[in-house]
């Protein structure tokens, strides 16, 4: 099994070393590359789909790539959804952003990976086949799990050749998002690129061990993170706002220059979990939505026990602005609530 899990590895580093281009490539020295046995000219567009080893294990590594190569030099954009298969919104973002795109007027290249996690994507499953956490699992290990074969197969392949990374995820776990950005704002590169999203608001952080964002940035990638929406559903008009934030990236990099500049998005400051607390689980009927501002002593949900049938308040202990929250349904003590961002002046 040691064998094929380097086999794979071996593979997807070999075939996709050619992925990406640097931003400074002469436009004398601009010509095809090669991602798994593909060849994509200058000015053309493919979708195919990454196949690893013919084993057992191997057929989990499975992932579609498109890829746009524009006929002059630029960026290398990577597009990312996803990674957790019940955030199916991520992927539809993904395609159209793609559709969008015609190689003949683009600068540099685009690289779409629309379901890194393609079979958590058929099911609908949050998770890997052996139930691990895909978006902590990045860098990958060609010697570990099948989570950490399949972060390997994209991570060494692909995305290591990426100038600029763009991850799109909704709320999990029976939650949903305010459009936000999320970013580490000790970098001004990927804090800038957070700015000109253009949509949403800004949620300062450097994300999880793990994560493919914080694993990017590491190797000096600057990456961000979209959230918008709840899981296991499709939101047209979060849809539109995400594909329109990736456009508004690609317009700032000079990759593309059909829209006018978006404004900036916000920033806000520090935010926090507000949690159910301990003893009162129960039935959670929230008052207030998404976008709403908030002030400290607000009524925000209501959590009622159906066993005795005592009700209890949750109310904000701070100000600021709802950016999640969980959507209506039965929750334990320390179950996450709602998600309270400060705004800024």
């Amino acid at each position: 099994m040691k064998h094929s899990r380097r086999r794979i590895a071996w593979v997807a580093a070999c075939s996709l070393l050619s992925a990406a281009s640097p931003v400074a490539t002469p436009a004398a020295e601009w010509g095809p590359i090669s991602i798994s046995r593909e060849v994509i000219q200058p000015g053309a567009r493919k979708k195919f789909t990454y196949i690893g080893e013919r084993s057992f294990e191997g057929s989990f590594v499975d992932f579609t790539i498109f890829v746009a190569r524009g006929v002059k030099p630029g960026p290398t954009l990577c597009v990312t959804s996803g990674i957790h298969g019940d955030e199916i919104n991520s992927v539809e973002i993904a395609r159209r952003v793609f559709a969008s795109v015609d190689a003949v007027e683009l600068s540099g290249t685009l690289i779409v990976l629309p379901a890194i996690n393609s079979l958590g994507f058929r099911m609908m499953n949050r998770y890997m086949p052996d139930r691990r956490d895909l978006n902590r699992s990045f860098p990958g290990n060609p010697d570990g799990s099948v989570a950490t074969i399949v972060a390997d197969a994209a991570f060494s392949g692909v995305i290591r050749n990426c100038t600029h990374l763009v991850d799109l995820h909704t709320g999990s776990n029976f939650r949903t998002n305010l459009p936000q950005i999320r970013v580490d704002t000790s970098d001004p590169v990927a804090l800038e690129m957070a700015y000109r999203f253009g949509v949403g608001v800004i949620v300062a952080g450097a994300g999880p061990s793990g994560s493919l964002r914080r694993e990017a940035m590491k190797i000096g990638i600057p990456s961000i993170i979209y959230e918008a929406g709840p899981p296991f559903v499709f939101v047209e008009a979060e849809i539109e706002r995400g594909a329109s934030g990736v456009q508004n990236l690609m317009n700032f990099l000079a990759m593309v220059s059909t829209k006018a500049p978006a404004e900036r998005a916000q920033m806000l400051g520090k935010s926090a979990w507000l949690r159910a607390p301990r003893g009162q689980g129960g039935i959670y009927l929230p008052v207030v939505k998404l976008g709403d501002v908030v002030t400290p002593g607000q009524l925000l949900a209501t959590v009622t026990d159906p066993v005795t049938d005592v009700s209890h308040e949750i109310r904000a202990s701070n100000a600021g602005v709802v950016v999640g929250m969980a959507l209506p349904q039965v929750v334990l003590s320390g179950y996450g609530l709602f998600h309270i961002g400060e705004l800024n002046d």
